[in-house]
């Protein structure tokens, strides 16, 4: 593989990690012997198919088409034969075998479209797997590789995190990422905690706070006691959860497994009865061959094949076209049975980035709300903090003219203060700067805040040479097709999906309300969320989860189907989620699951066609005599009946149906 794991600077203790080149977040295809071994495939199928249509001679397509056979058939022959060793026939093995049949009585073509099929499928497979796996290990990069650990004598030592004991005490710098899960002893800051439980805002940390690994602390600096062990942090138990919520799905792969292997049995079984037992009885070596061979041709399953994937393929091509990435075509199977949903909140129901929503000057302030905005704007310029950027970015919308200012300050957890215009403006915590504050006008303020906060909105306090001028709401925008995607998730299972979201309960209950959601889960931890999800498995019901950050990556490994929003998602949910919502358009994820239930409606047409048509070519075959080339003349029909059946979905009428609600 070509992509390559992130790791800290050497000698910086908990430093964040540089970002992966976006190239490499996927693993690269060409990496997958499976995708090159079918991608040859395919170019000498295609290459043959020209060449015979264009009259060449038959010696040149029939070598491409042998190649093709080749380059598709050797990985699953070899593998089928190693499964014979141990006394397991799998259906590859017959695959191989019945497009070897196939050449054998110059129905070539049959053959080694057989094997570009069963060739791509693996390919998709292999990259599922791999994609996986891969992010699995990137959490890891989360947590820090070190950490600077106090010495009983006051000093410092760089350590691994991985040494780390229950009780020891660790310094996080301005800027580092916590090295363990624990409790603030000394200091304070602002600690993002996005990765863990999902919330849009850094949290202010004190004396007392709990933090946990691999969050990333602000511009104050904080010592840390350890609490739980690295392998059991809130981190670790996350990677744990992913792993094992993956290897949930084997039963289904072990179901189809067996079917194969019944099947393959049964088909070998019939085939060499048809040969031998004629014999037995005197029959005609030469027509007993044919018939053995014609019913190898006409009993094989390349139309059942058909059946499923052409639907499924057109179907993720669709969605792909419309910004909705899915996995695999047992992704988009899935996808359709899902009867239940669970959102997450930022960056999912909400665009996950801190936005004004309210300016209120206080009576007697003498200011109105451009010029409250513009000082507070001009005291947070020089501040990185995200609720600064977001005042900033206000007065820039409303294109104020934002002053300069002199002697800042930024003090974690209370806010910023700067000099304009001769006048000391302070922005921050209202509960810190009310402190030991009297009046009405700190009164005013106060039910200004307490008005705020009520609407699960972040309050912040501008004050004039100490004294309160007014307050300013922040909160993380709606997307503004939230509310009709609810509704239609709600149409398509028969009930309202529920939230479930790191948040908390106040912002929780203020977004359900507003995008119609009435069963809200708030203040979860990763753990918490799988558990919802596990809580609505066991009723019965095959969940849906949608969400964005790495604190939603266990749910979505989790849940029956797991979509993420993929423009501000986490490599890790983006990963570990069954879709990708590339253009972040919530109206998208409805529209999927229409489409993937249109598909599985096609799936079972084409499977009756194949059935009928297999069936009633087998029974000729065997009670009648059934010519070579009208068998394989009804065996392609059938094939190119199901195949442009299910090539229906690609067209771009089958998007704008599954988008619409009655769909």
């Amino acid at each position: 593989m070509t992509t390559e794991l992130r790791t800290p600077a050497a000698g910086h203790a908990g430093t964040t990690p540089p970002a992966r080149p976006l190239s490499t977040r996927w693993p690269a295809m060409w990496s997958l012997p499976e995708v090159r071994w079918a991608v040859l495939a395919l170019a000498l199928f295609a290459v043959g198919g020209i060449s015979q249509l264009a009259g060449a001679p038959s010696w040149l397509w029939w070598g491409l088409y042998l190649a093709c056979y080749a380059a598709g058939g050797w990985e699953p022959g070899l593998a089928g034969l190693r499964a014979l060793r141990e006394r397991t026939l799998d259906v590859d093995l017959l695959m191989v075998a019945a497009a070897i049949g196939a050449a054998a009585i110059g129905q070539v073509f049959d053959g080694a479209l057989l094997i570009v099929i069963f060739a791509t499928s693996g390919a998709l497979e292999a990259m599922a797997t791999k994609r996986t796996e891969d992010s699995v290990r990137g959490l890891l990069d989360l947590a820090p590789a070190t950490a600077t650990r106090l010495t009983d004598g006051g000093g410092e030592e760089a350590v691994p995190t991985e040494q780390l004991a229950v009780g020891e005490v660790i310094l996080i710098r301005p800027g580092e990422r916590v090295g363990a899960d624990g409790r603030v002893l000394d200091g304070a800051s602002d600690i993002d905690q996005a990765t863990i439980t999902g919330e849009p805002l850094p949290v202010a940390k004190q004396v007392g706070d709990e933090v946990f690994a691999g969050t990333l602390n602000g511009s104050g600096a904080l010592r840390v006691r350890v609490e739980r062990d690295p392998s059991d942090s809130v981190i670790a138990r996350i990677v744990a959860m992913v792993e094992e919520a993956s290897k949930t799905k084997a039963p289904t792969q072990l179901f189809i497994e067996k079917v194969e292997q019944r099947y393959s049995i049964g088909m070998v079984a019939a085939t060499l009865a048809l040969f031998t037992v004629p014999l037995m009885f005197g029959a005609d070596l030469q027509s007993t061959l044919l018939r053995a061979m014609t019913f190898m041709i006409v009993a094989s399953p390349c139309a059942v094949v058909l059946a499923t994937m052409p639907p499924l393929l057109s179907a993720i091509a669709n969605a792909g076209r419309h910004g909705v990435l899915i996995k695999s075509a047992v992704v988009m199977e899935r996808l359709g049975q899902i009867d239940a949903v669970a959102l997450d909140k930022t960056g999912t129901l909400t665009e996950g980035a801190p936005r004004v929503t309210d300016i209120r000057p206080l009576p007697g302030a003498g200011l109105d709300a451009d010029a409250l905005l513009a000082l507070a704007a001009a005291a947070e310029h020089p501040s990185e903090h995200p609720l600064g950027r977001a005042v900033v970015e206000a007065a820039r919308e409303r294109g104020l003219k934002v002053p300069g200012v002199e002697d800042f300050a930024s003090t974690p957890g209370l806010g910023v203060a700067a000099t304009v215009g001769g006048v000391k403006v302070a922005v921050g915590s209202p509960e810190r700067l009310l402190a030991g504050l009297g009046g009405q006008r700190a009164a005013d303020a106060a039910t200004a805040v307490a008005d705020l906060e009520g609407q699960g909105r972040t309050a912040v306090l501008v004050t004039l040479d100490g004294v309160p001028a007014g307050a300013l709401a922040i909160a993380d925008r709606v997307r503004p097709d939230a509310a009709a995607t609810v509704a239609s998730l709600t149409a398509l299972t028969g009930a309202a999906p529920v939230l479930v979201t790191g948040d908390n309960p106040r912002a929780a209950a203020r977004l359900a309300g507003e995008v119609g959601i009435t069963d809200v889960r708030a203040g979860l931890l990763p753990a918490d969320k799988v558990a919802a999800v596990r809580q609505m498995e066991n009723a019965g019901r095959k969940v849906l989860v949608v969400g964005d950050g790495v604190n939603d990556a266990p749910a979505l490994a989790a849940a029956h189907s797991g979509i993420a929003m993929g423009r501000a998602g986490s490599d890790l949910a983006l990963e570990t989620a069954d879709a990708v919502v590339v253009r972040d358009e919530l109206a998208a994820i409805p529209a999927a699951v229409a489409l993937s239930r249109r598909a599985k409606r096609l799936v079972v047409q084409n499977l009756i066609i194949a059935a009928v048509f297999i069936t009633g070519l087998v029974i000729w075959d065997l009670v009648g005599d059934l010519p070579l080339p009208l068998g394989v003349a009804g065996h392609e029909g059938s094939t190119v009946i199901v195949g442009l059946n299910g090539l229906r979905l690609l067209r771009e009428a089958a998007w704008r149906r599954a988008a619409t609600p009655e769909s």
